[in-house]
């Protein structure tokens, strides 16, 4: 005669299986963040050539649209966008599920700004379409609101004189690595707030190379922020060490 599975052999089985779970879906969920992050970066190397391409033909100087907002994605974007190679129709406006958002201007782990920021993830620091004295003249109100003495400036990659330390691109939201909701450069927006520190981001620099770093470890702005738009010095100045 068969024998079949008692109800305490089918509990322990199931038990296995539960503890199975508890094990390997953090694993997994790892690992999917993992392959996130390197979309990510893969993304922002491929922007930061795009603006290498740019400079080369614009004798040497960075994007500069008379744009005081140009930090934002839905505005650097468009100068660029004919060095990425997205094939988009569009001159100006937003990207969205109908009229399709490019993959490399959005990091897979970012769900906030398809919505927010016209599909694009990532920011283009104000010091490269400031003066040094400008930025260290400024906080992120006159980032915000663009005063009538704020001009906008092309710098030039002979100005920026720590390529390896100074950041071109980073990811508006901290998407990867926080404990908490993600938060903008400023913190919870639009003002300062005890999280604005959390997490880290994946961060381009002037000289092509990307890394992902704990938002503690980028040099405090005037409004001690990990704002790589307001760095102390700008383009002359670093925003790691």
């Amino acid at each position: 005669m068969k024998r079949a599975f008692t109800l305490i052999e089918l509990l322990v089985v199931i038990a296995i299986i539960a503890i199975l779970a508890a094990i390997l879906f953090p694993v997994f969920a790892q690992a999917r963040e993992m392959a996130r992050k390197t979309t990510c970066a893969s993304n922002q190397r491929q922007i930061a050539l795009a603006f290498k391409l740019y400079t080369q033909d614009y004798d040497e100087g960075y994007p500069n649209t008379n744009d005081p907002y140009l930090f934002a994605g839905r505005h650097w974007r468009w100068p660029i966008m004919p060095y990425l190679g997205i094939g988009q129709k569009q001159q100006s406006g937003s990207f969205n599920a109908a009229n399709g958002s490019p993959s490399i201007l959005l990091c897979p782990s970012d769900t906030l700004s398809l919505s927010q920021f016209n599909g694009t993830s990532y920011d283009y620091s104000a010091s490269f379409y400031h003066t040094p004295d400008q930025i260290d003249q400024m906080h992120f109100s006159d980032l915000l609101n663009s005063p009538s003495w704020l001009t906008c400036v092309t710098q030039t990659e002979a100005a920026v004189v720590y390529p390896a330390q100074k950041v071109l691109i980073t990811e508006w939201y901290n998407s990867h690595d926080h404990t908490g909701a993600p938060v903008g450069l400023w913190g919870s927006y639009p003002f300062p707030g005890p999280d604005r520190w959390d997490g880290g981001r994946i961060f381009a620099m002037a000289d092509g190379h990307v890394k992902f770093l704990k938002s503690r470890r980028i040099h405090p702005s005037a409004d001690d922020c990990p704002d790589i738009n307001l760095t102390h010095d700008g383009v002359a100045g670093k925003d790691i060490d």
